[in-house]
């Protein structure tokens, strides 16, 4: 399994033990751990035989609430249990749009699904995906559930930790990876943990197990420039190179595809904001060991950002972010004039870096 967060683990772990929970729901804004924890439950909670007449698949713009408890409720056919699972269960119609431990005032009766779940069928396995949503703890429903099945909450795993993340999962496949490539990994494919999975995937076919994963494998198979990203432009950045910084820039209007500005942008965007809160916690007598675990810096690069702190003043940092805004409106059209995209980007790297 890919790396998941430890409630997914043992969840996982009480599927193997045949110990099941009447209900799961799966919630978050994490897409990729819903997917691979529902997967992992489909596979395994019911054997290959019993599948045939006890595992039933709907999806939550195909299915309502009342068809849902009723097959929730049915008995197995020669088996103990039963799945039912609700992929995309956010869609489903009024699932969790109202609070109806008590009656309603039109039907005078519980909603039929908070009834379910506050007294599940035993034999019953139900998986609900609920994705891009949350439950409200305070409702009875979340109570519910919480209290006679398993909710699992995915968060969107934060971009300091994402780095270790993907060292996590190279580890897992068997395979080594280099700080630096681990840090531009990240940087080049963002929080998408399944687009991570597929290129790492593509890469595991191609590589013997234990191998290295190095900048020159990344920038060979998945298209990632070890000099030209995001990255290394961060990098001039810091260190004030104005040719490399317009090196850099140069590449990315010329190959738009590969490098979008709304993509680099943000995440220069980002890198300033981390030197604002950099410049906070030094404010605040903050040590350098333990700034960069409050701002959620890989330490491989945190030098970078501590070296780019003392060259880039809080007064000088705040300039070059509405520097960026100020770009970013230009390029989507705003108060541009004629001014070509190309002589927008160029000004903006000579701006951010002569910045006074």
């Amino acid at each position: 399994m890919p790396v998941l967060p430890d409630t997914a683990r043992k969840i996982i772990k009480e599927i193997d033990e045949r110990k099941f929970k009447p209900i799961y729901f799966l919630m978050g804004e994490e897409p990729y751990f819903i997917d691979k924890l529902a997967s992992y439950i489909e596979e395994n909670a019911l054997s290959e035989a019993d599948r045939s007449f006890n595992q039933n698949i709907h999806y939550g713009s195909e299915i309502d609430i009342l068809t849902l408890v009723g097959e929730a409720k049915r008995f197995p056919m020669m088996s103990d249990y039963q799945l039912v699972m609700v992929k995309e269960g956010q869609l489903i119609k009024n699932l969790a749009g109202k609070d109806k431990g008590e009656e309603t005032a039109d039907t005078k009766a519980k909603d039929p699904f908070l009834a379910y779940c506050e007294n599940p069928a035993p034999t019953t396995i139900l998986v609900i995906c609920f994705k891009g949503k949350t439950l409200d703890k305070r409702k009875a429903l979340y109570k519910a559930i919480d209290k006679n099945g398993y909710v699992f909450n995915s968060e969107v795993i934060k971009d300091w930790n994402l780095a270790k993340w993907v060292g996590e999962y190279v580890k897992e496949k068997g395979f080594r990876i280099a700080d630096k490539a681990t840090v531009m990994m990240a940087e080049f494919l963002g929080n998408d943990l399944s687009k991570i999975e597929n290129e790492l995937s593509k890469l595991a076919i191609i590589l013997p197990k234990g191998t290295e994963i190095t900048e020159d494998i990344i920038e060979k198979n998945i298209g990632v420039s070890k000099e030209y990203n995001v990255f290394e432009l961060q990098k001039a950045i810091s260190n004030q190179d104005v040719m490399k910084a317009n090196k850099i820039a140069n590449y990315f209007i010329a190959n738009p595809k590969e490098n979008p500005p709304v993509v680099w942008i943000a995440n220069l965007y980002g890198y300033f904001t981390k030197l604002l809160q950099i410049h906070y916690h030094v404010s605040r007598n903050v040590p350098m060991s333990g700034i960069a675990e409050k701002v959620g810096i890989h330490p491989f690069v945190f030098n970078e950002y501590e070296m780019a702190a003392k060259r880039y003043n809080y007064a000088k940092v705040s300039k070059n972010i509405s520097s960026l805004r100020d770009l970013d409106m230009k390029l989507k059209g705003v108060d541009s004039g004629q001014i070509p995209e190309s002589d927008l980007i160029r000004e903006f790297i000579f701006k951010i870096i002569h910045t006074r």
